[in-house]
């Protein structure tokens, strides 16, 4: 017994006309009493009393027509809450963002509006390391991660995908000799403690410090956030290079003064599952997307 025959009988039966039932179901009466003649006989019996004027429904047909119209309005229904969650009006997205990710802007901008479009949709968020992101979401633990670019993104099960990058600037304790200069050469830091992060987070960085620095590039302290990075750097027991929407970060005591050379950037990637499926995932990823910076 499929829909299309029980929306059939049950036209039939509210109209109790075969005519008007056809014209209603825009296919011709001959068919539309063929139809009913395979449903009665795959029932087993008759389901209507045909007269001259009008359809009566016998005894089976006027059970049927209860449980009929019961079931078209759940398929119905069914269809619908699944169209729905095809267009991520409902589901959930679980968002993992390294600490770097909320000072550009990006990741708020998108949560504000994926809250608009998608109001019945869940929303969770989780701060995770750069290095522990692609795991996470290859085991399903998050959906989308907002993150440095990692050694994850050469994995065939994700999609890493660029969508903002930004000079780096010197965060330092404002007592610090170089704090008076308004942009700080990376060769003035040969033999300065240097913050780094501990996750791998700025390993891009970390090589090219290297690169202008050699042998007098000195790693003071390994942490493992970006509020950690800031205190350390206003308490002067380093300096350290960060993205440049983190001076909007105000600590006491803490400079923030721009890097001259303009080859060491600060880059977010946007992380997600290959072929990603569920609808509230990738309408947030299409969201994430319009709001990338990325050249």
């Amino acid at each position: 017994m499929d829909l299309r025959h029980l929306r059939y009988f049950v036209a039939v039966a509210e109209t109790g006309h075969f005519g008007r039932a056809a014209q209603q179901l825009h296919i011709v009466q001959p068919a539309l009493s063929m139809q009913i003649r395979a449903l009665e006989e795959e029932i087993g019996g008759p389901l209507l009393v045909r007269t001259s004027r009008r359809v009566e429904l016998t005894e089976a047909g006027e059970l049927l027509l209860v449980e009929a119209r019961r079931t078209l309005m759940q398929a119905e229904r069914t269809k619908a809450i699944v169209q729905r969650s095809l267009r991520g009006d409902i589901g959930s997205v679980k968002v993992a963002f390294a600490g770097n990710a909320v000072m550009t802007g990006l990741l708020m901008d998108a949560l504000r509006e994926f809250r608009l479009r998608y109001p019945e949709a869940q929303l969770e968020l989780h701060e995770l390391a750069p290095h522990l992101q692609g795991e996470a979401i290859r085991t399903g633990q998050v959906d989308v991660g907002y993150s440095p670019t990692h050694e994850w993104a050469a994995s065939l099960a994700l999609v890493a995908e660029a969508v903002g990058q930004w000079p780096m600037m010197l965060a330092m304790s404002s007592e610090h000799p170089l704090a008076k200069r308004k942009r700080v050469s990376i060769s003035l830091l040969k033999g300065e403690p240097v913050i780094m992060y501990s996750s791998g987070d700025g390993d891009a960085v970390l090589e090219r410090l290297r690169t202008y620095l050699g042998t007098s590039f000195l790693p003071a302290h390994r942490v493992s956030s970006t509020l950690s990075v800031l205190a350390l750097a206003a308490a002067g027991l380093g300096v350290a290079l960060v993205p440049a929407p983190l001076n909007k970060v105000a600590i006491p005591n803490l400079t923030y003064r721009p890097v001259a050379e303009t080859d060491i950037v600060a880059d977010l990637v946007l992380l997600s599952r290959a072929n990603e499926t569920e609808g509230a995932v990738r309408a947030f990823l299409a969201l994430a997307r319009l709001r990338s910076v990325a050249s």
